[in-house]
């Protein structure tokens, strides 16, 4: 749709009625963008959400019509809610050029009749014309456009290769750029239109199957081997302030709103782990840090589970991405995720683990640390503790305070003086609660026995204990000091190793000093190397033997037997005899191996040159 300068003649009829077809496309797009600002609080916080937020982005051949049109009424909602200062309440604002020869012209907002009064001269560019734009209105000039008699002007021109006349009316619309994923920008625009209406106080009928649906059918087209083109999609998510509308959603005050937003966020979350591959982690990363920067600024109790869900989220997501010294363009799902981006997540869940854990001081019937805290500071850790690592290379372990010239980054150095603080403050409540353990542990040893100290909070210590151990590696003289407490502490941490290694944890770095545990302990951790057995009577195999043809039978259940088969329990019976059970089946075992070195079988044939070796008889 071409736009013309107000003075212009009459349109022909053509254009005419092409406005009239795009009319009422124009007018529900404004009203939409424009509501969707007006519904957000007042403020700064406001502001940014308006200027990010109402983004509409389709094909310019199919949609040209509500492209321009969404465009305008966003420039102009951002320009009545964000940009605008107390003095442009005015329809007309003014800005004073320096030039001592004036050209004055208008450039009229395409959205609630506003002007801007510009005074130029007749050789200033166009693009200074639009960085007084930007100056009055905050709008980028990377994202105006100027049009002039239906043609809209380049930067590089003067005005005067322009035309532009004293008094001249010029149109100021948003520049829109062709995509190549327009139906992804369709997904993203109707779920940000529903959260609109929803932030409004508006009766949305299914608003959360509709948004998990649209969140679902984004990332389901998402390219899953094109990792060229899979960036600029997930990108989208980003560029449409996607998470800042799901939480504004989430602290919206109409009822049933918060709901719909965390369900909407989780299953956002559940979805990047689950439908996407591994190689599309690294750029789900950014946008669930996002979430995570985003919901740590809600003073909101109630949000704290959907933000240790992101947390966590963000955790495993690390575990196939990694961290980084540092991270540039914080808005790019290229971007990789930074080490001081991280570690307030560790600071945070070292606090959570101190009150867990001076809870159990105060009384060994305490609940202790949560698994959950416990789970995602083990996450985090080895990421912090890599990146340190590689930071300072040759120089670990690290003195305490550390030189000022063995690193270059005060934020670096500031992460290592803060992780020993937390290895150093956690290490003394740990050894408060395993004397604690002791204390516990004598009193009831000749009376009720040792099982009923062992409560919720003691299961996380040995977890603990083992991401100490790991960080005192990192720091000069604290490895030793972390085993001269465990030595103290010897009756507790072997208790702690009897009633919960498990077969499934790592259990290496109890090995690594013999002396802080006893031979029992010792004894459950190597029993926890093996596999566990298990008798699976309803696939045993069953063999029926007579003793006169002992080998020869044997040999015939075996090597028509499934292999898988034989793993299984192994049912033996000899022929007219009722004895079954395991004895028969080592008596069977041990007759079978004497047969097969029955020199009269002849199976094997000794070896010539060396009695003590047996061939195979061919």
């Amino acid at each position: 749709m071409s736009i013309t300068d107000n003075r212009a003649g009459t349109t022909n009829s053509a254009d005419r009625r092409r406005s009239s077809s795009t009319s009422s496309a124009i007018t529900s797009a404004k009203r939409k963008l424009d509501d969707y600002a007006s519904a957000v609080p007042e403020g700064d916080e406001a502001a940014d959400f308006a200027a990010d937020l109402v983004t509409v982005r389709m094909r310019k051949e199919e949609f040209e019509a509500v492209h321009c049109s969404a465009v305008a009424a966003a420039v102009a909602a951002a320009s009545s809610s964000s940009w605008a200062s107390p003095s442009q309440s005015s329809p007309f604002r003014y800005v004073r050029s320096a030039s001592p020869s004036q050209l004055q012209f208008f450039v009229r907002m395409m959205s609630e009749g506003k002007t801007l009064v510009i005074q130029a001269t007749c050789m200033d560019t166009v693009k200074s014309v639009h960085e007084k734009i930007h100056k009055l209105t905050g709008i980028p000039v990377s994202e105006q456009r100027l049009i002039y008699r239906g043609k809209q002007l380049q930067w590089e021109q003067s005005l005067a290769q322009c035309a532009i006349e004293k008094d001249a009316s010029l149109q100021l619309v948003g520049r829109m750029r062709s995509t190549e994923h327009p139906q992804a920008w369709q997904y993203i625009d109707d779920m940000i239109s529903i959260v609109r209406r929803l932030c409004k106080g508006e009766a949305v009928p299914y608003a959360l199957k509709i948004i998990k649906t649209r969140i679902s059918e984004y990332l389901s087209i998402t390219p899953k081997d094109d990792y060229n083109t899979s960036p600029g999609h997930l990108q989208i998510f980003m560029s449409s302030s996607a998470p800042l509308a799901l939480i504004m959603l989430c602290i919206s005050p109409v009822k049933g709103n918060k709901k719909i937003g965390e369900e909407a966020i989780r299953h956002f979350l559940y979805l990047t782990k689950t439908a996407l591959p591994k190689a599309s982690h690294s750029l789900c990363a950014p946008i669930v840090l996002k979430f995570c920067k985003l919901l740590r600024e809600v003073p909101q109790y109630e949000l704290l589970p959907l933000y240790s869900s992101c947390r966590t989220c963000i955790g495993s997501l690390l575990e196939t991405i990694g961290l980084s010294q540092t991270s540039k363009n914080l808005d790019s799902v290229e971007r990789v995720i930074s080490v001081e981006e991280i570690f307030p997540f560790v600071s945070e869940l070292a606090d959570s683990l101190y009150g867990g854990l001076d809870s159990n001081i105060a009384s060994t019937a305490g609940l202790g640390p949560l698994q959950s805290d416990v789970n995602d500071f083990a996450m985090f850790l080895p990421h912090i503790r890599t990146a340190i690592r590689e930071h300072l290379g040759f120089r670990c372990p690290i003195p305490v305070p550390p030189p000022e010239k063995g690193c270059d980054d005060p934020k670096f150095v500031d992460i290592i003086v803060h992780l020993y603080e937390i290895f150093m403050g956690m290490l003394r409540r740990m050894d408060c609660c395993l004397l604690e353990m002791e204390k516990h542990l004598a009193s009831k040893s000749t009376s009720s026995g040792e099982s009923d100290i062992f409560f919720q909070g003691p299961s996380q210590y040995l977890a603990i204990l083992k991401e100490l151990n790991a960080i005192s590696k990192l720091y000069v003289g604290s490895e030793e000091h972390f085993w001269t407490k465990m030595r103290l502490r010897k009756r507790a941490l072997c208790a702690l190793i009897l009633k919960y290694v498990k077969r499934t944890d790592d259990n290496q770095w109890l090995l690594e000093h013999k002396d802080v545990t006893d031979f029992e302990a010792r004894r459950h951790m190597m029993m926890m190397l093996f596999p566990e057995v298990k008798d699976d009577y309803d696939e045993q195999h069953e063999m029926l033997i007579d003793r006169s043809q002992l080998l020869a039978e044997s040999f015939n259940y075996v090597s028509e037997a499934d292999p898988e088969s034989l793993h299984g329990n192994l049912f033996m019976e000899f022929k007219n005899e009722e004895a079954t059970g395991p004895g028969v089946v080592r008596e069977w075992f041990f007759l079978v191996c004497q047969a097969i070195f029955n020199q009269e079988n002849a199976l094997f044939v000794a070896c010539p040159n060396d009695c003590s070796r047996f061939y195979p008889n061919p």
